[in-house]
């Protein structure tokens, strides 16, 4: 197990750093402090060859890229204030109406204009044992950013195991009532983007979607999986529920499992690669998105082709717009309390 540590550029006028962790099985895990953005992981398959599994750049600049900028496809990074969308920029807290940016059309995305994705974390401290190797990062969102209330101190901690588990543990309190969600936007392609991700096998411990409304925002309504295309309660090819869902997934899945247990809820495997990615999470659901607006011209420097369908999400978080829904759990952080998540992906190959 060890960690180090590397100049990655710089943004603002501030250096940006980007660390790697590695563990004795041949994983490697690559994190900027820009955006706390995984940039690159790097596994073995079942004979051997190691691919990188993500959506990244090598550098700082493929970031700051034109096509980049104009996608937004949120590779890696941390979302924040509030990840996915709420509805028209409006919720009401403490009898209080706040209207935050429409960045997504007339709904929010993902934090705003300068969402924690576009900010330079801090870095609390790194950790390395024989068992695992971790790096803590830290960020201050103050009274009014993104015109959202309460200044909001957020701490995030990235595990690497010896048991291939990479951790995500995020913490957050707050002085003032505050929507929060926070998720890791990591897109996975277990084949190491030799293809698009049709053929890889998803099972979901979830049994009900939220209905998006005709902007793409979920507003309370929810759906039953059974006998649909959405239907991933037993092992499925991603690709068969293309027929009738021709621009794939961005559904936000409820979890069975009770809130705020750490269980796991996900489970994807590539046949011809044999790696597999095991999802756990105290969260109530995910966003499955299977990258319908990501851009076919974005690739690594080393040649790994992103785009249309070449990559999955698994963004464990809130409800979206879950502020303006009745009854969706936890989304609103009150002083006094404490955030804390943990989401877990393991991976494995056989």
């Amino acid at each position: 197990m060890q960690i180090s540590q590397s100049p990655f550029g710089e943004f603002d006028g501030q250096p940006v750093e980007l660390y790697t962790l590695e563990n004795n099985n041949g994983v490697v895990v690559k994190i900027t402090t820009y955006g706390g953005t995984i940039t690159s992981i790097v596994t073995p398959d079942k004979d051997g060859n190691t691919s990188d599994i993500v959506c990244g750049f090598d550098t700082l600049e493929g970031y700051f890229a034109d096509e980049y900028k104009t996608n937004s496809p949120y590779f890696g990074c941390l979302v924040g204030r509030y990840a996915a969308r709420i509805k028209n920029g409006r919720f009401t807290v403490d009898g209080q109406q706040h209207q935050v940016a429409t960045n997504d059309g007339p709904n929010h995305l993902h934090g705003g204009v300068r969402g924690f994705d576009k900010r330079i974390w801090s870095v609390e401290g790194t950790s390395e044992d024989n068992d695992s190797v971790s790096l803590t990062l830290s960020l201050d969102s103050v009274d009014g950013e993104e015109s959202f209330p309460g200044n909001l101190k957020v701490v995030v901690q990235y595990r690497l195991t010896n048991d291939n588990e990479i951790q995500i543990q995020y913490h957050a309190e707050t002085d003032k009532a505050t929507p929060v969600s926070l998720t890791n936007h990591t897109y996975f392609n277990l084949n190491g983007f030799k293809d698009k991700v049709l053929d890889h096998v998803l099972q979901l411990d979830s049994d009900r979607y939220l209905v998006p409304d005709e902007t793409n925002v979920p507003v309370g309504e929810e759906a039953d999986v059974a006998g649909t295309a959405a239907d991933f309660t037993r092992p499925k090819r991603i690709g068969d529920a293309f027929n009738e869902l021709p621009l794939g997934f961005e559904h936000f899945y409820a979890f069975n499992k009770p809130v705020g247990t750490l269980a796991k809820v996900a489970e994807v495997h590539e046949p011809t690669t044999g790696r597999k990615l095991e999802v756990m999470s105290t969260e109530p659901g995910t966003l499955f998105y299977t990258g319908r607006y990501t851009s076919d011209n974005l690739k690594r420097e080393s040649g790994d082709q992103f785009g249309q369908f070449r990559a999955f999400c698994i963004e464990t978080s809130k409800y979206p717009n879950g502020p303006n829904i009745e009854g969706a759990p936890k989304s609103v952080l009150h002083p006094g309390e404490k955030y804390d998540e943990t989401t877990v992906y393991k991976i494995s190959w056989a």
